[in-house]
């Protein structure tokens, strides 16, 4: 499937106001935490048809975001991982979508998403060839590296010194 080419996505979030910015507007974050390796975020999705709740770990020594979601109906992944460029200026941390994901079933396979994205913004000119050659390395190590940990998200992480803490769903509703 050949996708529309869209320029680069980039979020901010800003923590003093609470706040995160997306393309398709602004929503109230109810948790932002700094941890030792970036920022946790969490908060509602209000009027989605699959999504609950989002929390996401802004991990700029991967290039990583790492997203669980909370899900109306069943599970559809345990993580989602969005390859990005992200930066901080004070307390404004900036999330710039390099177009691919990574999608974990823990423990059982991990799978790249959006490689037609990636190659549609490239060919439009939204990325520069080092960009995408980048962003397919980072996509391209973390594969390799959940591989090498059968998969189970927090054995790659811990392998790196990085222990993640997620909100019970359930204090989240």
């Amino acid at each position: 499937m050949t996708r529309q080419a869209h320029p680069v996505k980039v979020e901010r979030h800003d923590v003093s106001a609470r706040c995160h910015y997306t393309n398709t507007g602004a929503r109230a974050v109810h948790t932002y935490r700094e941890t030792p390796f970036g920022l946790f975020v969490a908060r509602e999705f209000h009027a989605h048809p699959r999504i609950r709740h989002w929390q996401a770990h802004l991990i700029p020594a991967l290039n990583l975001v790492v997203c669980r979601y909370d899900f109306h109906g069943r599970r559809e992944h345990d993580y989602y991982l969005d390859v990005a460029d992200i930066t901080r200026q004070g307390d404004v941390w900036q999330v710039r979508d390099l177009y691919l994901d990574l999608i974990v079933h823990d423990g059982l396979m991990a799978e790249i998403a959006d490689t037609d994205e990636l190659l549609a913004a490239r060919e439009a000119g939204y990325l520069t060839e080092t960009e995408m050659h980048r962003a397919v390395a980072i996509a391209h190590t973390a594969l390799s590296g959940l591989g090498r940990a059968r998969y189970v998200l927090p054995d790659w992480l811990a392998r790196r010194d990085l222990h993640l803490h997620w909100c019970d769903a359930a204090a989240l509703a």
